[in-house]
């Protein structure tokens, strides 16, 4: 407090938009995962065709209002890195400061990835659209984009796992270090079930989102 006293104004007021600006981010990589869903889960529920067992929410850029899941891929990724760069400063110099951060950025860029590559179409969406034989070239970089992304995602939770346990918060540690399984579990049954695919991706955005807040949060709380 005497410190804020005896800074110069300009000093104080640059401290005080930096810690502003910091909030900010971290909001959006708290609204991200909830935002896409949401978003996915709306469009799913409202386009001819598509069916959440058979076919994944990536394949709702496609077709005439496949604008709607590519300006929510865009907007994702942008709130992603943002909530990476809240959480740097958050976690500047402890536990998972630096590669925490880096991999959630990873994990925002692969939605960027998504929305320049579109997935295939298939298993009836869009309604008309001849089945995938072969993966196309875009198909196949959404899909390689997208693995990098989840793995960087599981990898986050692992190294966000030490600066939850360093706050004495074990359970979200252990939780932290138990969802990547979930995700990955969710990847290898995806041949099976999409659906399981879906539950698995959508956890893990819920799980990152939870994890941010509460790093966000006083360390004493």
């Amino acid at each position: 407090m005497t410190d804020m006293l005896t800074a110069p104004r300009h000093v104080v007021s640059a401290a005080s938009a930096a810690r502003s600006t910091a909030r900010w981010a971290l909001a959006g990589g708290v609204v991200a995962g909830p935002l896409f869903l949401a978003v996915g889960l709306a469009q799913g529920w409202a386009r001819d065709g598509f069916d959440f067992t058979r076919n994944a929410i990536s394949q709702l850029a496609l077709g005439e209002a496949g604008w709607i899941q590519t300006a929510s891929f865009v907007l994702t990724g942008a709130l992603l890195i943002a909530g990476a760069t809240g959480l740097r400063r958050a976690l500047r110099g402890g536990l998972g400061g630096t590669w925490g951060p880096a991999l959630v950025g990873v994990f925002g860029a692969s939605f960027w990835a998504a929305a320049a590559f579109p997935a295939d179409g298939g298993a009836g969406f869009p309604i008309g659209a001849p089945e995938a034989v072969v993966m196309s070239g875009h198909g196949a970089v959404h899909m390689f984009g997208g693995m990098i992304g989840y793995l960087a995602l599981c990898a986050t939770f692992v190294v966000l796992a030490r600066p939850l346990a360093a706050r004495g918060l074990r359970g979200w540690a252990v939780a932290s270090r138990v969802v990547p399984a979930v995700v990955l579990a969710g990847f290898m049954a995806s041949a099976a079930s999409v659906l399981a695919f879906t539950v698995g991706a959508g956890l893990g955005l819920l799980w990152l989102s939870a994890v941010t807040a509460r790093l966000a949060a006083p360390a004493d709380r």
